[in-house]
Parts: structure tokens; sequence; C-alpha cells
């Protein structure tokens, strides 16, 4: 590992030269509201051909395809130019032929609200011969099939242009004919990219979710979430699983879930050289672990990593087969414990060499893993997406993750504690402005969504916004944030909404005490629950921000679930959201008449995560109570506004609000 940089930057995809400066809000809206340059990178079978998939224009997405042995320029092969589709990732099957994933949104009159649907299309490397992966369509069909599958082994039964993929089955009538198909529910298939040519692996099940295949492509493990009557799923899950040469399913776990959180334990992978199912559940510690559980009909148990206060929460794979080579979880970065000394002495390495020590990321593989795709980046540096040689020790890089932030100094995100009115310490991170003094400043106050997640040490766009504009912003992973046990998850941050939001509200006034924040220079802004948090902030005190910003939020619980009544996770949702008093009392919409402070909503009409009537209702509500309010509405954009020029519009009008009512 001592000649990483051997033959640096022997292939580069585009100029890193950016004309970009900092400085004016429409030039820092531009340069932070723009989307990801690429979202996902594949590399070929041998590592000699990239594909990865890029921003068209504001809100497109396109596969690009190289040859990175001839160093020739990308060429285009497939885009998603409406904005009601978009292009999710694109993997490489064999030298020549790709398979991606589409999903396309479409409003359903019937329920009045917009769904989603998925769809995999098998392609060339230069766009031709574009074909979709799915089973037949008959106009006898009982219903529509939104999931159309994802692939679950690549090359299965050592045919190199075979996958083993899921494929969704619907009744049909049979009125007339013999020839209807009668099973429904979620089986799989091998599917050849080349010929188009299949053959069904796994008999529908109308109650599977899932199947997992081990590393041979063989289907090992299937998941199960059983409907009541009317359609509306239950709260258990229950995995199966198969010995080793066995077509007989085993139990394997249960495991009881709501809308966000599953408790028990979940397989992730199967590992073929233990025979074992890869997975996470809770210990007695209450924080989430990863396990082995052995596949040979003992389902002896093995813990694999456990971290002192905090969830294990994700795997490290790699290559074609997603291999597990590590898993990882956050306390103030992101660890990963690296199962595989190889790649383990490879990132710290990479890591170690390059400027800054950024977090070193694997994100794809060649078939023997020689040739490695990496993202590199940290709280400063967007990313950067690299090719590494393991026989030659070349590190070159292809393409920066964020283009439009070249040329832009900056701001560093810091981890802090702050103390709650309770005593409990509780973890954010705090990013200054570039240069400041970090004292007397306008100061934002920015919950994240979920509520069932958390934030973490990182490149944030709207972040780094805030700070280029002078703000000083602090993140708080309040209690009922995931990632720290179900001690700190406690009931969630619905049914104690009021402990969520009291953190929320405790990390405003640390900014004060700490002379960090002016009192009356302080906002809060936030998105999804956090624009929730935003919200119920006011009717919790309503003195403390003096504006406040809620991007596509929920604003009243009972609406939610009225919403979601259509939808066959509203049994589940319904148990996480829970009945009580404290729905009325947590819902700002029905507590207009006590904010002060003045008001600005965002929302797309598309967003299928959180109706836009949310946000329509709410501006309603506080007109009525003659509260000031402003609201910006996109026309046909889904929850995270995924468009660039959206995404400017709202910084500079979130710029303009916040100027016009701290008085900066």
């Amino acid at each position: 590992m001592k000649k990483i940089f051997t033959g640096i930057a022997a292939v580069s995809l585009c100029a890193f030269a950016s004309s970009v400066s900092a400085g004016t809000v429409e030039e820092d809206a531009t340069a932070f509201g723009a989307r990801q340059s690429i979202f996902h990178a594949s590399l070929s079978p041998s590592g000699k051909k990239l594909a990865y998939v890029g921003t068209v224009g504001a809100g497109g997405e396109a596969l690009y395809t190289v040859d990175l042995e001839a160093g020739t320029p990308p060429k285009r092969a497939l885009a998603a130019l409406d904005p009601m589709s978009d292009l999710s990732y694109c993997n490489w099957i064999t030298e020549d032929r790709l398979v991606c994933q589409t999903i396309v949104r479409r409003k359903d009159d019937s329920i009045g609200r917009y769904i989603a649907a998925s769809r995999m299309i098998s392609v060339n490397a230069d766009g031709t011969d574009p074909n979709v992966i799915e089973g037949r369509k008959s106009m006898r069909a009982y219903g529509n099939i939104y999931f159309g599958g994802g692939i679950i082994s690549l090359n299965a039964e050592g045919e190199d242009s075979s996958v083993l993929a899921t494929r969704g089955y619907v009744k049909e009538s049979s009125l007339n004919t013999r020839l209807a198909n009668q099973a429904e529910g979620l089986g799989v298939v091998s599917h050849d990219v080349v010929t188009g040519k299949e053959r069904p692996v796994e008999a529908p099940d109308k109650d599977a979710f899932e199947y997992i295949a081990d590393d041979a492509g063989v289907v090992r493990i299937k998941g199960t979430l059983n409907s009541n009557p009317r359609g509306y799923a239950q709260d258990t899950l229950a995995y199966f699983y198969r010995e080793q040469g066995s077509k007989r399913w085993n139990s394997l776990s249960r495991a009881e879930i709501d809308s966000q959180i599953i408790d028990g334990f979940e397989p992730y992978a199967v590992d073929t050289a233990t025979n074992a199912a890869i997975g996470f559940d809770n210990d007695d510690r209450g924080f989430k672990t990863l396990y082995a559980i052995s596949l040979d009909g003992t389902l002896a148990r093995k813990e694999l990593l456990a971290a002192e206060g905090a969830d294990v929460d994700s795997l490290v794979t790699i290559g074609r087969r997603q291999r597990v080579i590590g898993a990882s979880y956050a306390t103030e970065k992101r660890l990963v414990k690296y199962f595989d000394p190889a790649f383990r002495d490879l990132a710290g390495a990479l890591s170690g060499a390059l400027p800054g020590k950024p977090a070193v990321s694997f994100v794809g593989a060649s078939e023997d893993e020689r040739q490695v795709l990496l993202v590199t980046g940290s709280d400063v540096d967007p990313g950067m997406l690299y090719k590494f040689d393991r026989d030659t020790n070349q590190l070159n890089p292809l393409l920066p993750i964020r283009e439009t932030t070249e040329g832009h100094k900056l701001a560093e995100m810091k981890p802090v504690v702050f103390p709650a009115a309770d005593g409990t310490q509780i973890p954010g991170y705090l990013t200054l402005p570039v240069g400041s003094t970090g004292k007397n400043l306008p100061a934002i106050v920015l919950p994240h969504g979920g509520p069932s997640s958390r934030d973490e040490w990182g490149f944030d766009w709207l972040v780094q916004f805030f700070a280029a504009r002078g703000y000083a912003v602090l993140q708080p992973n309040f209690r009922g944030s995931t990632g720290y046990g179900a001690e700190w998850f406690g009931k969630n941050g619905v049914k104690a909404w009021r402990t969520a939001i009291g953190d929320v509200n405790d990390a405003g006034r640390w900014l004060v005490s700490q002379g960090i924040a002016k009192p009356d220079k302080m906002a809060i802004v936030g998105w999804s629950y956090g624009g929730y948090a935003a919200l119920q902030s006011q009717v919790v005190d309503a003195d403390l921000y003096k504006a406040v910003v809620a991007i596509a939020p929920v604003a009243d619980w009972r609406q939610l679930l009225e919403e979601e009544r259509t939808s066959s996770n509203y049994r589940l949702v319904q148990k996480f959201v829970g009945d009580g008093p404290y729905l009325e009392q947590g819902s700002p919409m029905r507590n207009a008449a006590a904010f002060e402070a003045p008001v600005l909503l965002v929302h797309g009409t598309a967003d299928n995560n959180v109706d836009v009537e949310q946000s329509r209702n709410m501006e309603d509500a506080l007109r009525g109570a003659g509260k000031p309010v402003e609201y910006l509405e996109f026309e046909g954009l889904a929850h995270s506004l995924n468009d660039g020029a959206a995404r400017k519009q709202m910084l500079v009008k979130i710029d303009s609000f916040l100027a016009a009512n701290l008085g900066y």
C-alpha cells in the first residue's frame, strides 16, 4: 500500500475547474440547490467499462457508459427526462448489456393521490435494444403491478447473461378461458438479458415481499407479511430459509413492525462460505447488532458486530455478488468494521493518502474484485468517484459527485452535545459559517425528517447553503431519532412528540446560551417530519424562533392517517402514530392560534409521502387565525423536490423570507 498514487489520473471524464464563485444568493442557490452530478455507478465484469447515472438538466437522469481502456468520452445510452419519472440505477450484467430500474409517478384519481411504479429495463451499452423485464400483461388481470421486481443475483446458475429477478403476479379472470393466471404474489424468475428467455424459479407467494439469494445464485430466504381481509398489511414479518440443496422452507425468524421500525432478526444476506444468514436484531441492551444465523438446521446464532452506544445498521458489500466484507454504524462519524482484512487495509491506506483523509466507501467492483470503484467524501468534500486497480496500485479520479460546488469554500460540521431541559445530553452537529467568530450569529435549528432517522456527519447541501449565507446551523438528533438504541428512540417522535419537540427547542436555547445565536435572529427550518417539528415548535414556545420554514411537513396526524387509509400500510402507520388526545395536541394545524412567528410552507403536488393537502390546509389554518404565512408550491414534484431549478427557487425564497423576518 505504499504506492497508492502510481499512475494517478490516467482517465478523467470531466473537467474539475469551476466558474462558480460564492457570493450572491443566486450563485449559492445554484451551486447547492443543484442535484448530484452522479447518483449511481457500476463496473463491468472485466472492470474495463464504467456505467453511471448522471443528471440531465434540472430534473432528468441519464445512463452514460464509458470505455475506460480506450479513454473515450461518455456515451448517453438511456434517459428519463420526464419530471414524473426517475432513472434510479443501472448495473452491468455482461460486458455489453445492463439492467436499469425506472420509477414512474402518476396520480390515481380514484384515491386522489400520486402513486409510484417501478420497472426494470435491460439495454445495450450504446442504448440500443431496450427491453422491459416484466411478465405478461393481460386485460383479464384483477389488479395492477406497481413493483416491477428487482435483481437478487447476477449471473445466476453460471450463465453470464442471466439474472435472478423477483416478479409480481396478479390473478386473472378465468371467464371463457382455461389459460388465465391464478397465481398471485411475489415469485422469482431466471431471466436472460440477452435473449429475453426466462423460466420460473420460485412460485408466487401472495404473502411474500422479499427473496434473498446466496452468492452462488441460489434462493435461500423468503420474507412474508400477511394481510388482513381488507388488504392491510399486518404487523409481523416472518422469514423462512432453506438448507443447502433443499427445497423445503423452514422457519428462520419473526419480527414485529410498524411503518418505520422492525423489532426482531431481519436477514440481509446469505454467506455461502459459512452457510449463514447475516442480518440485524436488537441485543439485550436494546441496540441493533449484527448477527450470523446458521442455515444448517441448528439456527445457531453468532454475534458479528456490536457498538457501544450506537446501532449497527448497515452492511458493507463488494462486487457483483454483493459479498459481505463489513458493517458500519454512526457515532460522531460513521465508522466501518471490515471483516475482510484486504479491504480494511485498502480503505485505511486510501483514506490516509488522500487530502483531508476523507471517508472511503466501496461502491462497485469487477468480477474478480481486482478493479474497485470507490467514493470518498467528508463534511467539506461532496465526494469524488475513483477507480482503483489492486494489481498496479493505480488510483484514477473519474467524476465529482457534485460538480456545481467546485470553487466554494465549505463549512466544517462539528459534533456537539447540548443539555435538554431534563438534563439529558442531546447529540447533534453544529456548522458555522466559514471565517466567522462563531458568536452573535443569525442561526437555524434544522431537525431531521423521519422521524425514524438521524443526522450524520458529512456533506449536506441544505446546511452548506445556509452556512454560505452566514447562518450557524444546529442539527439535533432529538430523542425519537434512530441510531442510538431502543431507549433513545422511546415511543417515537409522534407518540412522544413532547419529548422530541422539547429537545428541538432546547437546541435553540443552547445556541443562545452559548452566545452563538442572537435571540432575535434565530429560525427553525425542517423537511418532512423536520417540517412538522418546525411548525410544532411554535405550539410549544411561540417566542423562541422568529421565523419558521416547513418543507413538505405533516401538519395534522389525523389527516395523515386518513390519507394512508387507501394504502396497504395503513395498519402499520396507524400502529406507529397511535391514538389519543396527543394527536390533536401535537398537530400544528389544530393549534394555529398559538403561532407568533411568520411561516413559509413549501410542498410538491406529487408528494406520495406527505400529501400536499397537509401544507394547503396548514396555510388555510394560519390565515384563518390571522397569522402571517407564505406558501410556495411546485407542480408535479415529489417529496424530495428532486429538481435543481425548483430547489434553487426554494433556496432563494427561503433566504429572502429569513432576511425579511430576522432582519439579516
